[in-house]
């Protein structure tokens, strides 16, 4: 099957860095604007996605293989943010700090959600979902899961350093 090029990104790649980022920073202050700001960072790494908008135009819903992708890649960024969280436990603070940077690392995508999903449709939504679209650098199924592949090798890498 062909895949389309995306609008909107893998939870996963952007979870493991937002935790990286709050494991390495440690300072809320800090960790959890930069763990925001890394999501547009990464856009601009070229990554594969279902695509989204290109389903919706075309068969009027998501593809149940994309909404397959869509909840393992979530479930798997959930597990994965929460796991790292709990490594730091007792220390509840810090373990926030790092839940909470791995949930803002994907808020720009999870406010695209009910237009996706609950057939949400308003003004800011829509610009919201046009400024993610020219924000993203695509790449096709190979390439662009081998990307994200590289960028959560690193952000584990830097975690164990």
């Amino acid at each position: 099957m062909r895949f389309i090029i995306t609008d909107t990104v893998l939870e996963t790649p952007h979870v493991i860095v937002g935790a990286a980022i709050a494991i390495k920073v440690v300072n809320p202050a800090l960790a959890l604007p930069l763990a925001f700001g890394s999501h547009f960072l990464l856009e601009k790494i070229p990554h594969w996605n279902p695509h989204l908008n290109s389903e919706l135009k075309k068969f009027g819903k998501i593809t149940n293989k994309s909404t397959k992708i869509i909840i393992l890649d979530a479930s798997c960024a959930l597990v994965i943010g929460s796991y790292l969280s709990s490594l730091v436990l007792p220390n509840l603070s810090y373990a926030l700090t790092i839940f909470f940077s791995c949930f803002l690392s994907v808020l720009p995508d999870l406010v695209e959600a009910p237009y996706f999903f609950l057939n949400y449709r308003n003004k800011k939504i829509d610009k919201w979902i046009g400024f993610q679209k020219v924000m993203q650098e695509n790449a096709s199924l190979l390439p662009g899961l081998f990307s994200q592949l590289l960028v959560v090798f690193a952000a584990l890498w830097w975690i164990s350093v």
